[in-house]
């Protein structure tokens, strides 16, 4: 039996609801333009929550930032003014420093190891602030791809980064590590990065494969080093003030559905990370350097983790955790 039969099976046997049920329509917010997977299983995911509340429940999504960006939406889910959304963990941890140990850097050097760490009971943990933290529930993680380095011009070695204007996603952890090899990290909209590499206003990114592919950064920063610096992660939230308002039964019927399109985006990034990697192999527009580890860029790990160590102690037991695989 398939994770959505026995979804439909849990909704007709271990939730018996009443005739007059209340119908609600949820609204997800996301930054991700509708080509991306993250978008592609929200759909899903309200095709899968239509059907095991036998059409009580449904979800419209509002792609690529319409309600704003990640922080703005963040501070909707707080309010009640938007029911859901898939932020990224990165967001997140301007309020939960403890999700900043996801954005170790060279955590992990492969996806599947990455899916294994989201799905472990240290990440678990994590989530259980969040009500407290962000005023919002967290069902569960997914992720994109591995995190890349993306120039305008060639790079050989670690110093040729400094000074370089990185688009970054803005959080602490992040921007941290960055600034440790001295680039100068510029925080911007997802939305916004093609043309500020068209004109010059940045020079390089740090990107997933499925990105680069749908947003086609390497027209303008055509120098990409295969780094795997870091996991990138996303948290499924539920408004905590939307949470309270509906029944426990209907509760786990919901994160039920989310939870099973968690896991999917996980599955689909992990299965699908190597062929996106061969499709940018392809073109010949793209100069690729493969296998840059943590070494090129010295003692950077050690420095990070001392920093982020006094802040979190998840970041000793990530490691000790990824250090058993």
């Amino acid at each position: 039996m398939n994770w959505k039969i026995m979804l439909v099976a849990f909704a007709g046997i271990g939730v018996a609801l009443p005739a007059a049920a209340e119908e609600r329509e949820f609204r997800l917010g996301l930054i991700t333009p509708p080509v991306h997977v993250w978008n592609q299983e929200v759909a899903a995911l309200n095709e899968t929550l239509q059907e095991v509340s036998d059409g009580r429940f449904s979800i419209v999504a509002f792609p690529s930032g319409q309600l704003g960006n990640e922080a703005t939406m963040l501070q909707q889910l707080q309010t009640g003014a938007l029911d859901m959304a898939w932020l990224t963990t990165a967001e997140i941890t301007t309020r939960v420093p403890d999700m900043a140990a996801l954005h170790a850097p060279f955590l992990v050097d492969n996806i599947a190891d990455a899916a294994t760490v989201l799905r472990s009971e240290p990440a678990r943990e994590i989530l259980d602030v969040l009500p407290r933290a962000t005023g919002t529930v967290g069902v569960c993680y997914a992720m994109t791809g591995m995190r890349q380095l993306m120039t305008r011009q060639p790079v050989s070695v670690a110093s040729d980064l400094g000074g370089m204007r990185f688009r970054i996603t803005p959080a602490p952890a992040i921007r941290s590590f960055f600034e440790m090899f001295d680039a100068a990290p510029a925080p911007m909209p997802l939305t916004q990065v093609y043309d500020a590499l068209a004109n010059g206003q940045i020079d390089a990114i740090d990107m997933d494969f499925e990105s680069i592919i749908n947003f086609r950064y390497h027209e303008h920063a055509p120098n990409m080093m295969v780094t795997n610096h870091h996991m990138f992660g996303m948290v499924a939230l539920v408004s905590a003030r939307v949470w309270a308002d509906i029944s426990e039964e209907d509760r786990t019927l919901i994160s039920s559905a989310i939870q099973l399109h968690c896991d999917r985006t996980i599955d689909r990034f992990v299965d699908e990370e190597e062929g996106k990697l061969d499709r940018l192999r392809a073109d010949s527009g793209i100069s690729i350097t493969d296998n840059v580890g943590p070494e090129f860029f010295g003692d950077i790990v050690e420095r990070w983790d001392s920093t982020w160590a006094e802040q979190t102690p998840y970041v000793a037991r990530l490691r000790d955790l990824v250090a058993e695989f």
